[in-house]
């Protein structure tokens, strides 16, 4: 079927498609190719430099002919669905769970360890402002309503991301998933803490049903956990108080 659509529409996708995939596609007639080469390296090393910037553990974890060829196939077949720049991160994670061929090369837990660095990237951006204007930092937490940091991610992955290294690189996945709390203080340094399975549950809570007293989630924890109520309370008021120590919850309603 002849291409219908004007020219310079043609031109400009022949263009693309050369830059994206040069190997595949051919360059657009009558251009120098020392006058592509420009074009080709600087579009491919803008997109690379994010991604290596983006996903710094990932990076270090590929020779630099199994990190580029990762890039390359990403940039040549993922079409992604936003023109912001700093959302190339969130595509490229888009890919490897969509789209990538798992290589001999690839960690098992590639997606996971990309996530969790693209998770600590985006809270870093996150417009959400961090405000104690409205928040007792120092009532009792049981009594009152707990408010936990809006800008916060709570997850949980089966290998320990963030002991991953280019020294440390676990070939299966542990028998406990590895919960982690990601988010961003006050003075917008973005942290993680490990926890276990009930703190990361209560939580959960937290952000579910945020209008409960501490008090009240953690008898409701106790009783879905089918827990003992007052050890709950005891240890919870504990994990509370340690929370807001570390500004992962922020204080009371007041």
């Amino acid at each position: 079927m002849p291409d219908t659509r004007p020219v310079f529409q043609q031109l400009q996708y022949g263009f693309a498609a050369h830059l994206r995939d040069p190997d595949k596609h051919p360059a657009p007639p009558d251009i120098e190719d020392r006058r592509m080469q420009i074009y080709r390296d600087l579009f491919y090393k803008n997109i690379q430099n994010f991604i290596a910037t983006a996903f710094p553990v990932v990076r270090t974890l590929y020779t630099d002919d199994d990190w580029h060829a990762l890039v390359r196939d990403f940039y040549a077949r993922h079409i992604s669905h936003s023109p912001q720049f700093y959302q190339i991160a969130e595509e490229f994670l888009a890919y490897l769970q969509d789209e990538h061929q798992p290589r001999d090369c690839d960690p098992p837990f590639l997606q996971e360890l990309a996530h969790y660095e693209w998770a600590e990237m985006i809270l870093a951006i996150d417009p959400v402002e961090v405000s104690l204007d409205a928040v007792d930092t120092e009532a009792d937490l049981l009594a009152g309503v707990p408010v936990l940091n809006p800008c916060l991610q709570n997850l949980a992955y089966s290998y320990p991301v963030h002991r991953i290294s280019a020294d440390y690189r676990p070939d299966r996945a542990d028998q406990q998933p590895a919960f982690l709390v990601v988010y961003r203080k006050p003075d917008d340094v973005v942290a993680f803490l490990e926890v276990n399975a009930i703190t990361a549950r209560l939580i959960q809570r937290l952000q579910e049903q945020p209008e409960l007293s501490g008090e009240a989630q953690l008898l409701a924890l106790a009783d879905e956990a089918g827990l003992v109520a007052g050890t709950v309370l005891t240890f919870g008021a504990r994990t509370l108080e340690d929370l807001r120590a570390r500004a992962v919850v922020l204080g009371v309603h007041k």
